[in-house]
């Protein structure tokens, strides 16, 4: 038997791509919910419309499960970090060795903002895309911190959330693959059109792994799976 509904935080990124089909096999209802932080790849809520007209229209058995979308302005966000996926900076490792497109308590936030929208509608599931395989080091992206913050959340609104991360143990070849099981070749496609991962925000390169300037962090791990996924490699 199916869970009821799930919330699913959906930046537009491969990742939370991959993570909204795979709420969309599993829930009878999955809703979805973006920031806008001031980040500097902003592209990415442009392009989340475009997957998800996409699943609406080309995905059938998905399509009636796809409910509400919803956008909060977490500006502040921005306002308080200096990172250099809030501002046009060099995109490096800072003096405390995390790599500065870190933005502190960013997921933390998501999720907070992500469980005070899901409390009154009922929904217990909340579904991000961290991972601790192939990632940039991010603290908020570790399974420890996200076992931590689902215990807070439930003690602060006497509620009993679950923070789904699908991906938590995934590499990125291994999240192509998933992607092919849930959706087959046209969720793959959808990925590599439609999602937006560059931290730059860069669309006018079109690459085999997608869109991106194929030099940030972000576009390497992306890159790097995507040619071990065709190699078989996941």
């Amino acid at each position: 038997m199916m869970d009821a509904r799930a919330l699913v935080l959906f930046s537009g990124g491969q990742d939370s791509t991959v993570c909204l089909a795979w709420a969309l096999e599993r829930f009878e209802l999955v809703e979805t919910i973006a920031f806008n932080y001031g980040q500097r790849h902003a592209v990415e809520l442009e392009c989340r419309e475009q997957v998800l007209s996409a699943l609406r229209t080309e995905f059938p058995a998905w399509s009636p499960r796809l409910g509400s979308d919803h956008m909060l302005d977490l500006t502040v966000i921005k306002d308080l970090s200096d990172t250099a996926l809030t501002s046009a900076r060099d995109i490096g490792v800072g003096a405390d060795g995390l790599p500065n497109t870190f933005v502190p308590g960013r997921n933390l936030m998501f999720f907070t903002f992500a469980a005070a929208l899901a409390h009154p509608r009922g929904i217990k599931h909340l579904v991000g895309g961290m991972c601790e395989t192939d990632y940039s080091g991010y603290p908020d992206c570790r399974d420890d911190a996200l076992k931590a913050l689902q215990v807070s959340l439930n003690l602060g609104m006497d509620q009993r959330f679950i923070i789904d991360t699908p991906l938590m143990w995934l590499n990125k070849a291994a999240t192509f693959a998933l992607a092919e099981k849930l959706g087959g070749a046209r969720l793959i496609d959808l990925v590599l059109e439609d999602s937006h991962t560059c931290y730059l925000g860069d669309r006018t390169q079109r690459h085999a792994w997608g869109y991106g300037c194929g030099a940030c962090p972000a576009c390497k791990l992306r890159s790097g799976g995507y040619e071990a996924y065709r190699n078989g490699a996941t």
